[in-house]
């Protein structure tokens, strides 16, 4: 199971902020898109190793899992 720390403001999880990835925590330093799932939401992002990933979230039983995206379009403004 991956590990993903949430801003949670009025729901969880908002937005994702940073995650694990090969043992260390990276920050998420944009948040590319979003989108919510019969099973709970998916989020495209830039991390600040400057890759994109996508960080998908199963409601039941909360659990994250992380992928590495090797592109994510024109993302680098």
């Amino acid at each position: 199971m991956a590990r993903v720390r949430c801003y949670a403001g009025t729901s969880y999880p908002e937005r994702p902020v940073a995650f694990v990835w090969n043992g260390r925590w990276l920050d998420v330093t944009r948040l590319i898109a979003q989108a919510r799932t019969p099973e709970g939401m998916v989020f495209d992002v830039l991390a600040a190793d400057g890759q994109g990933y996508r960080l998908d979230w199963v409601e039941a039983p909360d659990r994250w899992s992380v992928n590495h995206r090797v592109s994510l379009g024109a993302i680098h403004d």
